[in-house]
């Protein structure tokens, strides 16, 4: 049985114990900070030789592409606060204005180190396998007339070409810019050009031999040689503007406001209300503004003037803008620079030549991908389409890809005549075309869709398939933490699980039944649910934790999550530290509580693992001896979780498979020494070692070569 990670000192301060003194700021750490620090360790990802050297620059683009989102979103609402004068502080005390002045701290230094890992640490390695990026002007002069040619032919005709003057409107989201300096020391005698990244990538390889500008073949390439999209533009600038001289370039980039406020009205369809609500962010307020170094200070200057932005969003960089760009690199051909593959496990009673539902009415089953196949859940719902026998399917959908089977199983099983319904949660964040085409295709396939969900987001990852068998109905069901995703399913940590129970099946019919009809009045038994009751029902348990080691001295508690950040929740388990009871905590991303406050929190271990693949799965274990419970499901323990949202937690029922969770799964994290980070009580991180005679355990590596583990443990 699971056994404490770190155990420490049972000290009990009995002073602190009250509420009141739980509130003290100091016994919480920033959730933005506490968010930058989180990719500050996926920069270590990048740095890390350990990695190939193609899944080092997809860390760095990760890196990117989440400094993207925190300015989207983070920074765009202590903005608002701020614009409105808003005296509210977090949990740890800070002001808005407070609480950007101290990330702003911790971001300067991250892009920093963001342009020397390109610059001192990728660039060469990437030129030492051959895949090398070039400064246009660098280049040999049959090159650079090879690369006018091909921009002549191809990009030329689809630039717009802005008329003279800034026009700060027109700038959008996380584009990259090229400010065109005609000399003018404003921007008004200016131009700013659009690169067109979208249509033609953000590296372009450079053409080998004569390029022939009547041809229409595509263009052969040097193997893997690039330059910038904007340092062909910047070097063709006499093409763009050919009555103009003395022209120069510099690149910026401008991010806005992500957040979109939907407005309703009575008469309104939510479909169309997010629709238009989208054209918004679009035209969302700056909330940063990033230029390169070399660009002079007056015409930074003036760009900023311009558009009316303080100081403290206006970012200078050493290097390449927009980072997330290189996921482009991850598109080459080389396997030998990137992960090696391997087959996820499938139980051969879940195989597609076996019956799937005679096998889950047998016994239920626990699947862990992306170590486990996610093919098992995507033949479950093909048999289930093509199943005489199936009646009905309900399924709930966050983020889907793009080719969907899940999505062609649903189609398919309309058009043989089942009842389908389909849960789909427009707001999704930056998903939300996404969804909105999703709605679309789900309609025009006959599939029943759900999707208005104005004042709450249904996070929760859920299936029922109702089938007809000689013994009455029978309901199938799944209940995890990952969307019915066949992409991300290679690349998350997710955790499902698969029963045939019928107490548990009718619940989840319920649950399908009040979504559908937008009721919230109906409590469960065996599924915790948001917004209703799971935040009760866990402080519930935390609290019988704490009784059950005040009987027995063996009190403790192990939860893996993305998220820790429900003041209520951290108190709780500050409450459980005093009492005596040990703590481990496996939280992926951003975590408010305080580990190691003397007398309050030094029964509490954090640790972070950040590895190749996004560990995503949500475990909550509560070791109460006879009626130790697992709990598993979608949702972290943050406010937006557990009071606007509709998650489901589910007490795993089967106790082998909750052994195995808890053996093969949880403990293992918990001793990773490899790629976890301990959190300490000044919010920094430090890497977990190998003490003497321990063993090694990187957790990832550890369940590719122990897949399938938790299957064969069963009699």
């Amino acid at each position: 049985m699971l056994n404490p990670v770190n155990p420490d000192s049972d000290a009990l301060n009995s002073s602190l114990s009250s509420k009141k003194s739980l509130d003290n700021p100091n016994f919480y750490l920033n959730r933005e900070l506490n968010w930058v620090r989180f990719n500050a360790r996926v920069l270590e990802e990048a740095l890390d030789l350990w990695h190939p050297l193609l899944e080092r620059v997809k860390f760095l683009a990760i890196c990117g592409s989440n400094l993207d989102e925190f300015f989207m979103t983070r920074v765009a609402r202590l903005i608002k606060k701020i614009n409105k004068g808003s005296s509210e502080k977090s949990m740890d005390g800070m002001t808005a204005t407070q609480q950007i002045e101290a990330t702003r701290k911790e971001i300067l230094s991250l892009i920093e180190k963001h342009a020397a890992c390109w610059r001192d640490e990728l660039v060469p390695a990437l030129a030492k396998e051959d895949i090398c990026i070039r400064d246009f002007t660098s280049l040999p002069s049959k090159q650079k007339e090879n690369l006018r040619a091909y921009f002549t032919k191809l990009i030329l005709p689809s630039l717009k070409i802005p008329k003279e003057g800034f026009n700060g409107a027109s700038i959008e989201n996380l584009h990259v810019n090229l400010f065109v300096q005609n000399g003018v020391m404003n921007a008004d005698g200016c131009s700013v050009l659009d690169v067109p990244t979208e249509k033609f990538g953000r590296l372009i390889r450079i053409p080998r031999g004569s390029y022939d500008p009547e041809s229409t073949a595509e263009v052969d390439s040097i193997e893997f040689d690039y330059v910038f999209l904007e340092d062909l533009m910047a070097n063709s600038l006499d093409l763009i503007f050919p009555h103009e001289k003395s022209l120069k370039a510099y690149p910026f980039r401008l991010t806005r406001n992500g957040e979109i406020d939907i407005v309703m009205d009575e008469s309104s369809d939510f479909l169309a209300s997010v629709q238009k609500s989208l054209k918004n962010r679009k035209a969302g307020f700056p909330t940063r503004l990033e230029f390169d170094k070399r660009m002079p200070l007056f015409l930074r200057e003036a760009i900023a003037n311009a558009l009316a932005l303080p100081h403290y969003i206006v970012y200078e960089v050493d290097g390449p803008l927009g980072l997330v760009d290189f996921w482009q690199l991850l598109k080459i051909d080389r396997p030998d620079l990137k992960d090696r593959t391997f087959l996820p496990s499938i139980s051969p009673l879940l195989t597609p030549e076996a019956n799937l539902f005679a096998a889950i009415a047998k016994q239920d089953f626990v699947l862990y991908h992306p170590y486990d196949g996610f093919e098992v859940i995507i033949d479950l719902l093909k048999e289930a389409s093509q199943d005489k026998h199936v009646q009905e399917i309900c399924i709930t959908m966050y983020r889907m890809d793009h080719k969907s089977p899940v999505v062609d199983a649903l189609i398919d099983a309309t058009q043989r005549g089942k009842r389908v319904t389909a849960v789909v949660e427009l707001k999704a964040k930056f998903d939300e075309e996404n969804n909105i085409k999703l709605v679309s295709k789900l309609r025009k396939g006959g599939v029943n869709t759900v999707y208005n969900f104005p004042k709450f987001k249904v996070h929760a990852k859920l299936c029922l398939i109702v089938r007809k068998e000689k013994k009455g109905v029978v309901r199938y069901s799944h209940i995890g933490s990952g969307n019915y995703n066949a992409v991300t399913a290679k690349i998350y940590g997710d955790i499902g699980y698969l029963t045939a129970k019928p107490e548990v099946g009718l619940e989840l019919e319920e649950l399908f039944k009040m979504l559908m009809t937008g009721r919230q009045e109906t409590e469960f038994r065996h599924l915790l649910v948001a917004p209703k009751s799971l935040k009760r029902e866990i402080l519930r348990r935390i609290d019988r934790e704490i009784r059950f080691h005040r009987k027995t001295g063996k009190g403790y508690l192990a939860f893996k999550l993305n998220n820790l950040e429900e003041k209520n929740v951290i108190q709780a388990l500050y409450k459980a530290s005093m009492a005596g009871v040990k703590i481990d905590l496996n939280v992926r991303g951003l975590c408010c509580l305080k580990p190691g406050i003397k007398g309050v929190s030094d029964n509490i271990s954090v640790i972070s693992i950040v590895g190749r693949f996004l560990e995503h799965a949500r475990i909550y274990y509560f070791r109460d001896g006879a009626d130790d419970e697992v709990l598993i499901g979608s949702s972290d323990l943050m406010f937006r979780n557990l009071n606007e949202r509709v998650e489901v937690l589910f007490s795993v029922p089967d106790s082998q498979l909750r052994r195995a969770i808890l053996e093969n799964m949880l403990t293992i994290h918990l001793h990773d020494n490899v790629k976890a980070r301990r959190l300490l009580s000044n919010g920094t991180y430090e890497r977990v070692m190998p003490k003497e005679d321990e063993c090694v355990i990187n957790s990832q590596s550890w369940l590719i070569q122990n897949r399938g583990i938790w299957h064969e443990r069963r009699n």
